[in-house]
């Protein structure tokens, strides 16, 4: 996964040492050497991730952080502060001011980029969620849903794994100041089931667990439905991040080390309580605007006047941060002889297992709508030609490689969709030319014989590299 870094530090020599060791691992790397640099870079070249040094003069870093959180403009970039303060009260200090994580020098490589690709990962289905209440917004259902540091972060509902007894009451007796209600269990499937029951706004996963592997529990929940969106908060030994960067990489959304420090723990709760309700706020807002007039009746997926609203600004956005967003036009191959042959009302069961089908193999934050008929589209932000045409091939395997069922005698049908790609995000790109050159692949989809990918020439394709069809 890429995306672009800002290094802020007063310190020329650990600039270029973070720099080269992002740069090595394909991050786009922007730096700055005070606080007020910082802020212009933030606010002019919108970086994903900032990390930033804390003893600076002037403006050190914890006045720089809470600035970028104090700005609706940029208080969703997540801050990662990098100092040689190692003392428990500078990392609540950095926690509280709204940094997301708090890495010691020298940096340890594999929390470094473990926390990086963890954040920009959260920072993407933020800014998806974020884009689509804007443009709901903009039809007059909704008020915008303020700011995360405003969202309470007491009275939460907390599950929490660990087999010792002593950490677990330790845990429990800390997050009480707080006023949350705390579940206590010893194993992975005890856990497991109760967090199907719903309503959890945290679960606490500790990884030293004597006979079980608490990374398990992980992959679990974020595996399940109803479990995915749930934050998840590590709690390791010191020398253990190793396994501490492969939960992140799992879907863990923070960690702290033991011995535990109340005031720590207690600060990184607060951070991922804030978060989940600023998030479950933007959802709520989200679904409450989707209203007849931006969805489709039959399949539940957004319609085409929703996208007209909606496409523009992600284009908008992906010129400005000059990244890349695809889309995927696609068709039902030979849908009329299926009206035809076993009735409309067939053909609606196909149109509503196509979009099943669609959206179990695309990312949170991808979008599906259909513009009509059997005809759909499917928007991939932040994604360039070739990563668009391996989507695309796996959406047409997925639906082609098993019958659909039906309530005709037949039983089942087979049924194939033909998918034109383009990718837009230079600077002159259109909504309008990014569709119509989505649309001319799929007619050329379609005239090779339909059940195949073709992407648009990188000529008409915004200068992004060709990707074979």
């Amino acid at each position: 996964m890429s995306a672009r870094v800002l290094v802020v530090d007063d310190v020329l020599p650990n600039v270029k040492l973070l720099a080269a060791k992002l740069t090595r691992e394909y991050f786009e790397v922007l730096t700055a050497y005070d606080g007020p640099e910082a802020l212009d870079v933030v606010l002019r070249d919108a970086p994903d991730i900032v990390l930033l040094d804390v003893m600076m003069p002037g403006m050190d870093g914890f006045e720089v952080c809470e600035k970028i959180r104090s700005n609706p403009a940029t208080m969703h970039i997540p801050v990662v502060m990098v100092t040689a303060l190692s003392d428990a009260a500078d990392r609540v200090r950095g926690l509280e001011a709204g940094a997301d994580d708090f890495l010691t020098k020298p940096v340890n490589d594999v929390a470094l980029f473990a926390r990086v690709r963890s954040l920009v990962r959260l920072k993407m289905t933020m800014d998806e969620w974020r884009a689509r209440e804007t443009t709901s917004g903009q039809f007059g259902v909704i008020e915008p849903s303020g700011t995360m540091q405003g969202e309470a972060h007491d009275k939460a509902r907390i599950l929490i794994l660990d087999d010792s007894a002593l950490d677990l009451d330790k845990i429990a007796e800390t997050l009480k100041r707080d006023s949350h209600i705390t579940t206590g269990t010893g194993t992975c499937a005890k856990a497991l089931e109760r967090t199907q029951d719903g309503g959890f706004d945290l679960v606490i996963v500790s990884l030293t667990l004597l006979n079980e592997d608490g990374l398990r529990l992980v992959s679990q929940l974020r595996s399940h439905e109803r479990t995915r969106q749930i934050p998840i908060l590590l709690v390791a030994d010191e020398g253990d991040l190793t396994r501490v960067a492969k939960g992140l990489e799992l879907g863990a959304n923070d960690y702290v080390m033991k011995p535990l420090d109340r005031n720590e723990l207690l600060a990184r709760v607060r951070t991922q309580i804030r978060r989940k309700r600023y998030q479950d706020r933007l959802r709520a807002n989200y679904e409450q605007s989707l209203s007849m007039a931006l969805t489709d009746s039959l399949t539940g997926v957004f319609n085409r006047r929703y996208v007209s609203a909606h496409l523009p600004r992600l284009l908008d956005r992906a010129i400005d941060n000059n990244k890349a967003v695809s889309v995927l036009m696609f068709d039902i191959d030979h849908f009329k002889v299926v009206n035809d042959t076993w009735g409309h009302d067939v053909g609606d069961e196909v149109l509503v297992e196509v979009t099943t089908r669609a959206g179990r193999n695309l990312r949170t934050f991808d979008l599906v709508a259909r513009l009509g008929g059997e005809e759909f589209l499917v928007i991939l932000p932040d994604t360039d030609a070739e990563a668009a045409r391996i989507v695309a091939e796996r959406l047409r395997d997925r639906i082609g490689q098993s019958p659909f069922a039906v309530t005709a005698p037949v039983g089942t049908i087979p049924v194939t969709v033909s998918i034109g790609v383009a990718t837009g995000g230079r600077l002159g790109d259109t909504t309008e030319s990014l569709l119509k050159r989505a649309d001319a692949a799929l007619y050329e989809a379609k005239r090779s014989g339909r059940n195949c990918v073709v992407v648009s020439p990188s000529a008409a394709n915004g200068g992004y590299p060709p990707a074979e069809g």
